[in-house]
């Protein structure tokens, strides 16, 4: 009956499932507001469950971080084009590798900073082939950082292409459809103009300042030759924003190494790992599904949901448990930068737009029930959570004994706010173990090469001090903002932040 209707009304269905986040995110938000005067006890029982809550994903999350960060170091030390060479002696370096790197207006510096990453690779370097797809509306730049980037970089790898997306009708201006153009050609090059087996080429979407730990692409290659199935698996490496990390003002610098150290998390959770900024999977894939969706913003999520369900749920993201340094939001001052994080988030926030896609596909979707509401259960909850946490976590506690003057005077009304500061005072282990795992992670201050002084140990410690205020700005407010625009039907548009 449900599928039959949402079949029957497909624009109807699309834009209520649009209105339902920010619908359910706002409730959440106000509901202790009007509630504290009108159901007091259900206000209380709600923060409990919440803190509750809270304090179980923030074990998960310490527990879940700590092993991941061994796994890294296992995984950065170990041989891995030796072990190829071991294991599949007459085909080790059989796979090739397509990199695609779509840019617009990236600062020359940064591009020459990821192909030198690239150039650094343990697997052969002619088994890489590069796509820079610059935006064509970038004019005449564009073409001079490809003259010149081909010059320098050309004879480093298999092949450095470069290519120029023209502004396509129909078509959203952003990473997914200059992604899908740029993928389109290297296929069209590689495997229709040179023959080249499509079973054997992978294909990663690349953001243009992030750099891949030396050890990826044979890492990369020898789960490709390992896993059942690698043409339904995308491959994810743990996303660190720490090649500017000394650059960027403490506000920043904080939210950077909580984002560093979550994603180190989310590569133990195969029930929940998405594919994120910068990431692989089979060329062969790719082109079955119709290549990355041009008519979207968020492309990372939209392209795991688009595969899962054209695979009937036989799909799945793989961890690579190496680093993938991406730049944290940087701009040419402090407001401006501030702004730039803003929107970063806002961004992100915005794949919550992807969600009545998915929960659309999980409907009329033939992949096995149980299997499929979990992984878009766990993707929703997280979506429609991201502006309610704050709040939640924060002042929602206070708010029935205040407001209500009757109700404090109750024992639940007395014990509230002790009980919820009990349950979230244990859950700032998580915070302990994120401060830890990213002072060992992050590389060191420049000029301090060798070893890190103790005294920035202690200004690492204190910035930590600002995550209230900063989730505030730049958690809550950005991905309520997303939700109201979605609700109302005020889209955004794939806003791209100055580059420095």
């Amino acid at each position: 009956m449900v599928k039959r209707f949402v079949q029957r009304h497909p624009v109807r269905t699309q834009r209520a499932l649009e209105i339902l986040p920010g619908v359910f995110s706002w409730s959440l938000i106000l509901f202790p507001i009007w509630g504290s005067f009108v159901v007091p006890n259900l206000v209380a029982y709600y923060v409990i469950a919440f803190s509750v809550y809270w304090l179980w994903r923030s074990l998960v999350v310490a527990v879940l971080s700590i092993a991941a960060h061994f796994k890294i170091k296992a995984s950065k030390q170990f041989d891995w084009v030796s072990d190829l060479k071991k294991n599949f002696p007459q085909k080790w370096n059989s796979i090739h590798h397509i990199v695609v790197i779509p840019t617009y207006k990236e600062p020359i510096t940064t591009l020459q900073r990821t192909l030198e990453a690239l150039s650094l690779q343990s697997y052969p370097r002619q088994n890489l082939h590069v796509m820079l797809s610059f935006e064509d509306r970038e004019g005449q730049d564009a073409r001079d950082k490809a003259q010149q980037l081909t010059k320098e970089f050309g004879k480093k790898f298999g092949h450095l292409w470069s290519t120029f997306h023209p502004d396509i009708e129909g078509e959203v201006k952003g990473k997914s459809s200059n992604t899908s153009w740029g993928a389109k050609e290297a296929k069209r090059i590689l495997v229709d103009q040179e023959k080249m087996p499509i079973e054997n080429i992978t294909i990663s979407s690349e953001d243009a300042d992030a750099r891949f730990h030396q050890n990826y692409f044979a890492n990369l290659t020898y789960d490709y030759l390992t896993v059942e199935k690698p043409h339904n698996k995308i491959w994810q490496g743990g996303i660190a924003f720490y090649n500017n990390i000394w650059e960027v003002p403490a506000p920043i610098r904080v939210l950077s190494s909580v984002f560093s150290v979550t994603q180190m998390y989310i590569l133990m959770r195969r029930d929940r790992l998405i594919n994120f900024s910068s990431y692989s999977t089979s060329l062969k894939h790719v082109d079955e599904i119709g290549y990355w969706d041009t008519d979207v913003i968020p492309e990372d999520y939209r392209l795991f949901f688009k595969s899962y369900f054209a695979k009937k749920g036989d799909f799945q993201v793989n961890p690579i448990y190496l680093p993938v340094y991406c730049d944290a939001a940087q701009a040419r001052g402090f407001w401006n930068t501030m702004s730039n994080q803003y929107e970063q988030i806002k961004r992100w926030a915005w794949g919550v737009s992807d969600d009545a896609y998915i929960i659309r596909q999980f409907i009329l979707s033939e992949a096995p029930f149980w299997q499929r509401l979990v992984r878009v259960f766990k993707v929703v909850e997280d979506h429609f959570l991201w502006p309610v946490n704050w709040f939640a976590i924060t002042v929602s506690a206070i708010l029935p004994p205040l407001l209500n003057e009757e109700f404090s005077r109750t024992i639940l009304g007395k014990t509230l706010p002790q009980v919820t500061s009990t349950l979230l005072t244990f859950a700032l282990v998580s915070f302990v173990v994120i401060f830890t795992l990213d002072a060992i992670n992050r590389p060191p201050k420049p000029g301090q090469e060798k070893k890190r002084g103790f005294f920035s140990y202690v200004i690492q410690l204190a910035e930590f001090i600002l995550l209230p205020v900063v989730g505030f700005f730049f958690s809550a407010l950005p991905g309520i903002d997303a939700h109201t625009r979605l609700m109302l039907g005020k889209y955004i548009e794939y806003k791209v932040t100055e580059k420095v």
